[in-house]
């Protein structure tokens, strides 16, 4: 340094800012990569775990076998797939007409949804409700439409699905349904761009061993869960851990009663007598008496198990032969 008073001099203070530079270029060309991104592109994650949706369609499921079985007075058989996303183009070219193509609003969600019930659903339906076996029909022409009748039976069917949803929902949210028009074409049901993201529920039903599945299925938009997206994480996370609170309290409970002392009788024959000639009994009296076939192990006089009495060495022994239903506490 050649200045007199200590300070770098203009040349001095520009080469080291030409150095700096020039090191944290190397630095950075070392440190950083470059990442391609698509703006374009969506984010197919919607920022919660999917077995929320799973768990709200488990619940639909249940609520909804009671409400078929009330009103047609069969238990159907339904099966329930795992929530999918894929776009709403690729979801429409599995459909084929006619179906019965119901677009609903689900209050206070955002855009539309769908209710897409196959006819064979409709058809066994309505075999049920007029006493048939459910068996429904062979496939129809892409271009029939569904008689006075048969929409009677899928307004049914669509109430007891609304009323499905709003009690699978209501731990989460209170939803309202709103139908706002129905197709046989599904083409014909714009909810959402051909590449736009679409979560689909899908059931399975059947009304009798002997009839043939359809399908439920209820579609609802990407964006409309996402404002919600929080809500579900939380109620996941909220319901898993209340999962795991009641595994230990069973558990807990278990091994605590496990410990628990009962009187246990093994009850070796039964007799049947008057008050009169029990109080005539002396001792060195013989009671005849039939010797049933197995002897019965109660507590608190509930049957539990028979059993056949023999003997180990000096002692008398039952081996259990089975167990029988308990009856129920009152």
């Amino acid at each position: 340094m050649s200045n007199p008073s200590g300070k770098l001099t203009p040349e001095e203070l520009q080469a080291l800012q030409q150095e700096s530079m020039a090191n944290g270029l190397a630095a950075g060309r070392e440190a950083y990569q470059v990442v391609k991104h698509d703006l374009a592109s969506e984010d197919t994650s919607l920022g919660f775990n999917e077995s929320a949706i799973d768990m709200i369609n488990e619940r639909f499921t249940r609520q909804l076998r009671v409400g078929l079985m009330d009103v047609l007075r069969t238990t159907p058989k339904i099966q329930v797939d795992r929530v999918k996303i894929e776009k709403y183009g690729a979801f429409l070219s599995k459909l084929q007409a006619p179906l019965s193509v119901n677009t609903v609003k689900f209050e206070p969600l955002r855009g539309y949804s769908l209710v897409v019930i196959d006819p064979s659903i409709i058809f066994s339906s309505l075999d049920n409700f007029f006493g048939g076996l459910g068996k429904g029909s062979n496939p129809v022409h892409p271009g029939r439409m569904f008689t006075p009748t048969e929409n009677s039976i899928i307004r049914i069917m669509l109430n007891i699905i609304f009323a499905s949803l709003k009690e699978a929902w209501s731990p989460i949210l209170q939803l309202d349904f709103t139908e706002t028009a129905a197709e046989i074409n599904p083409q014909f049901a714009q909810i959402a761009d051909e590449n736009d993201l679409v979560i689909v529920s899908r059931f399975v039903l059947s009304m009798d061993s002997n009839a043939s599945e359809g399908t439920i299925s209820i579609v609802t938009p990407f964006i409309s869960l996402k404002p919600i997206r929080d809500l579900l994480r939380s109620r996941i996370q909220s319901s898993e851990e209340n999962d795991a609170k009641d595994t230990q309290w069973r558990e807990e409970l278990a091994d605590a009663s496990g410990h628990a002392k009962l009187r246990l009788l093994v009850n070796l024959g039964q007799i049947y007598s008057s008050l009169g000639e029990l109080q005539t009994m002396q001792a060195g009296d013989i009671l005849f008496f039939k010797k049933p076939e197995y002897a019965t192990g109660e507590i608190e006089g509930a049957k539990i198990f028979t059993a056949e009495v023999g003997n180990i060495g000096n002692n008398v022994a039952v081996k259990i032969k089975e167990f029988v239903q308990i009856p129920p506490l009152n």
